[in-house]
């Protein structure tokens, strides 16, 4: 990347930390959580989400206790999946959200089956799971092949699962998620005004490196907000990787996709004390200034070529639904 396009990524950025502006969070709660709107749905959610594949890593006691902590201190957005942990990381999360948990929660979770048959069959294994008679978005998993919309749309595809689903009141809202790259999330886009409908949120990695490499924020982002559609940050430190560059610490990485026009930044918590960073996170958020964005991004800008520490967008390595194709139906 030479200083012209760098600049160009900057400024893009800076556009949209200024389209951010809708995006005001609401008071705080006494924590230091901050809320906002979930898109054009009316819902309100904590600014930072608790993600659900992380629960499973420590002891099934203290992945409850942290899901039930982040709940009592103003954390109210909950993600899963159908596939995290082989169902373990929903488990544990219904088991969580017993004892009055579950009202105050905004809960999410995900499927992978790309046919009307097999999309029902794993929503209702995770309403099972998690122990509730309704999901408050439900998200098709793994957006990653240029077909993937396609078959969501076709006839006898997930979507006729996912309406079915819906009018029964299984669930609320429908979304999708992705970490490849982001023509496959505009042509998700693109498709779905071609059926005629409107999804509700959309989930995609935003962090220091995305700016610069297969942008989500810079691609997809403007359009989302253009459509009044949520959008959802997840991989704001790249599983870890990012903060292996030595470039921003995690604290800089979440402030980063807090500053984008974000409803949602979801990130894992596996202790007690990597969910107190995610309030500290949210209790010290600013707006930045376009000097400090500059700043931040000229850190990243060598680090970020080729994807290096976003192995999901050049790699295999995160690609659930191609490792396990029986997972699609």
């Amino acid at each position: 990347m030479d200083r012209r396009q760098a600049l160009n990524v900057i400024a893009t950025a800076a556009g949209l930390a200024s389209f951010a502006g809708g995006q005001t969070p609401e008071p705080a709660s006494s924590s230091g959580m901050t809320y906002r709107k979930l898109g054009n749905t009316g819902e309100r959610v904590s600014a930072i989400g608790l993600g659900g594949s992380h629960i499973g890593k420590p002891s099934e006691s203290e992945g409850i206790q942290i899901v039930r902590s982040a709940l009592d201190r103003g954390m109210n957005f909950l993600d899963n999946c159908w596939d995290y942990g082989d169902g373990e990381c929903e488990l544990r999360m219904g088991k969580a959200l017993r004892d009055g948990y579950r009202q105050k929660a905004f809960l999410m979770t995900k499927f992978d089956g790309r046919t009307k048959q097999a999309a029902a069959q794993q929503i209702d294994e995770s309403l099972r799971r998690l122990q509730t008679d309704h999901i408050d978005l439900i998200q098709y998993h793994e957006n990653i092949r240029i077909d993937d919309p396609d078959r969501f749309f076709a006839e006898g595809g997930a979507l006729e699962a996912v309406s079915a689903a819906k009018q029964a009141g299984k669930v609320r809202y429908i979304g999708f998620t992705g970490h490849k790259d982001p023509i496959v999330h505009l042509r998700m886009l693109e498709v779905a005004q071609e059926h005629h409908f409107h999804f509700d949120a959309c989930q995609m990695p935003l962090n220091p490196m995305d700016a610069h490499f297969r942008s989500f924020a810079t691609k997809v982002v403007p359009e989302l907000g253009r459509q009044g559609i949520a959008v959802l940050a997840m991989k704001t430190m790249g599983g870890g990787a990012v903060l292996k560059s030595n470039t921003v610490s995690a604290i800089e990485c979440l402030h980063y996709a807090l500053n984008l026009p974000t409803s949602v930044v979801i990130t894992g918590c596996d202790s007690m004390k990597i969910l107190d960073q995610a309030f500290e996170a949210a209790r010290t958020f600013k707006p930045f200034t376009e000097p400090e964005l500059t700043a931040l991004l000229q850190k990243t800008r060598d680090a970020a070529q080729g994807g290096k520490y976003e192995q999901f967008k050049v790699s295999p390595i995160f690609d659930g639904t191609i490792r396990n194709p029986q997972w699609l139906g």
